[in-house]
């Protein structure tokens, strides 16, 4: 009798411990299947983010190779807090988003704004920035052009490959000739060099132009063009990843966290002396 009953309760226990594996592994299929990326960090325990490394002060590299800025900085926060790794994958603006459908990266913070139809790519939480298209030039003339005095056939304009200024300048200027560079500083040696008349961007990235060049003659519009929110892309197959950094980002914001990067980054040119 007590043979047999050691028998029977040796089979339960294999058999509700073989429900109970199943069960599991079912319940990590099925969470795997729902968040396939966040389920990726959580095994590797890394966060690969694109980068494009040549946004200042997004995000550069400084005279050691090592990139910096502001979307570094909010990566490391974001990596933190979710107890990982942090790998930054540096490449061209104009890859980021097929190598976040692709799955070669997690997140993309690099500067990008949420425009229609990269919200149909991919996911955006934010904006961490909000910011406008400008204009620099080595005239006060040509700066002070407005978008309808741009579509000139006799003006060449220079803007981020794969960038909202490149797709700005096409929609404002069909008749300019565009000059798509792969960094801001291919087009900053373009302008200085007299190869083109205009360089379109970011408001911010226009500012920090004509810090890091005073003596350039360098002139901004005096306005922004447009208004553009920037924010962190992220797989639009995986909306619990997505719920997961719209918490923290919050918290960041919350706290005060964003307040101060803004301050280190767009207010204060410390970190100026770090670029070659």
């Amino acid at each position: 009798m007590r043979k047999l009953l050691g028998t029977t309760t040796r089979r339960f226990l294999l058999t509700l411990l073989t429900g109970l594996l199943a069960l599991s592994f079912g319940a990590n299929a099925a969470s795997s299947d729902r968040s396939p990326v966040l389920a990726r960090i959580v095994d590797s325990g890394t966060i690969r983010v694109g980068m494009s490394a040549g946004q200042p002060p997004f995000n550069m590299t400084n005279r050691e190779g090592k990139i910096i800025g502001m979307d570094v900085d909010l990566a490391g926060l974001l990596a933190g807090a979710l107890d990982v790794e942090l790998e930054i994958v540096d490449m061209p603006f104009n890859e980021l988003l097929t190598s976040l459908e692709s799955g070669k990266v997690d997140l993309v913070i690099s500067g990008m704004t949420a425009t229609l139809r990269r919200n149909m790519r991919a996911a955006f939480v934010g904006p961490y920035y909000i910011t406008g298209k400008s204009i620099l030039a080595r005239s006060e003339t040509i700066a002070a052009l407005d978008s309808n005095e741009m579509n000139r056939d006799n003006l060449r304009i220079a803007a981020l490959k794969g960038s909202t200024s490149e797709d700005f300048v096409k929609g404002v200027a069909p008749n300019a000739t565009l000059v798509a560079t792969a960094t801001y500083d291919d087009a900053i040696d373009l302008l200085l060099s007299n190869k083109v008349e205009l360089f379109v961007a970011d408001a911010s990235i226009i500012m920090l132009s004509m810090l890091r060049w005073p003596d350039a003659g360098l002139t901004a519009a005096s306005k922004p063009l447009t208004i553009e929110p920037i924010g962190i892309a992220v797989p639009a197959s995986d909306p619990l990843l997505l719920n997961l950094i719209e918490n923290y980002f919050r918290a960041l914001d919350a706290s005060g966290v964003l307040e101060q990067l803004h301050k280190k980054w767009f207010e204060s040119g410390g970190w100026l002396v770090q670029l070659p």
